[in-house]
Formats: C-alpha cells, structure tokens, sequence
C-alpha cells in the first residue's frame, strides 16, 4: 500500500491584488541628474536593508556584491512573470530600480576635459540582499528551476532560498564561531595587532572582521 505526504494548507495565503513583477524605469525621476564618485563602498560588505523575507517564501539572495543594470531587472521581470502561474504565485521586487550614475566618455577622445557624461543607471548590490521574493500557493518544486534560471544570469553570485535554508545557514555560521576550537580567530588577532599586522588591514577589515574581501563573502571564515 502507498501512502501519499499531506499535501500543506495554504488557507492562510493571501495573494496581492497585482502579483506579477511591476516594471522599472531605466532612468530615475532626479531634477536635476548629479554625476557621483565610484563608491566602491556601495557593494562592500554585508546589506543593511532587504536582508530578510516579508511575505514570500522563497527568494534569490546575492551571494557577493555587484551592480543590477536595468536589463538585468527586465531580464527578471520578463523571465519571471511569463513562466508563473499569477493564479497561485505571487512575486515582488527587493531591490530598488537604478538610481547610482555612472558616466563614461566617448571612444576616441583624449584624457583631461573632465569627468565624461552620464551613460546610465545601475543598482548597487551588497551580500545577502534580497533581489525577488516569491510566495503564494505552491512549493519550492514549482518555481526552483525558474529562479536558478534568473540568478545564474546575474552579474554577482547568487542562490535561491528558502525561509528554512536561510536560517540554517545563519544557525551554521553561528554554530562554527560558538564551537571554534582554534583560538586564534582574525578579530583577535587583529585586535591584538600581532606581528604588526594592523599596518597592512584596512578599517573596513577591522569591522568585518575578515569575513569579506572587497565585495566577496569568504564562506567559513570564523
């Protein structure tokens, strides 16, 4: 005899009036548009906002920071809302539409004259930034493939989530600084300024402790 898994109730699931991803502008509605530095800063370290679910169950995270072109999120949206079911599934932006300029000058010119022209919009990233919450009626089965499809399109790396694998590894990470059997860890050691070693790190080390280079994550790092 075969016996079946109960299938989950999803009576308490609400689905928004509009579920399918809304369209962003390319170009932000600035007055006036201002030319900015780099800011390498933008897509380094761990992200502040957008960092855990709200509605949805299951989500595409960065894994590394990075800059989203506005094809990027219409790549997204078109990929996404032509393969779900809006009957069931319901989806929504985490990320911001493209509001960092950045400028570049035109091919054949000399250097000198000045910081170039605006040439488009972009999207900072940073790790562990939420880019599209899915939820609604269904499963992680029905809408995995979709979302491994769109983020290995990304100009960063990123994973599909669930509520249960994000705080699995949140718990991991926790567990490895909590049973550390070494006891020389990067924060004492930089703290301790060992060997001097407080010349060559950066204030950004001193707050990370070791867990980022530039915009990489280093996994594992205690």
């Amino acid at each position: 005899m075969k016996t079946y898994e109960i299938p989950p109730d999803y009576s308490d699931v609400v689905l928004p009036e509009k579920p399918k991803l809304k369209f962003v502008n390319k170009v932000p509605n600035f007055k006036k548009a201002k030319k900015q530095m780099k800011k390498l800063r933008d897509i380094q370290g761990p992200a502040k906002a957008a960092n855990a679910f709200t509605t949805g169950e299951f989500a595409i995270v960065a894994m590394g920071g990075g800059y989203l072109h506005w094809g990027h999120i219409e790549m997204m949206r078109l990929t996404i809302n032509r393969k779900m079911d809006p009957q069931t599934t319901f989806a929504r932006w985490r990320v911001n539409g493209p509001y960092k300029p950045i400028t570049r000058k035109g091919l054949g010119q000399r250097m000198g004259g000045g910081k170039g022209a605006i040439d488009h919009y972009v999207t900072p990233v940073r790790y562990g930034r939420f880019i599209v919450e899915v939820g609604g009626k269904v499963e992680l089965k029905e809408v995995e493939h979709l979302l491994k499809q769109v983020a290995k399109k990304l100009p960063f790396p990123a994973k599909v989530m669930t509520r249960e694998s994000l705080a699995a590894m949140q718990q991991q990470q926790a567990n490895m600084e909590e049973n550390n059997q070494n006891p020389w860890t990067f924060k004492q050691i930089a703290q301790g300024n060992m060997l001097g070693i407080r010349r060559v790190l950066s204030p950004f080390d001193l707050q990370h402790h070791g867990h980022f280079t530039g915009k990489f994550h280093i996994l594992g790092r205690v």
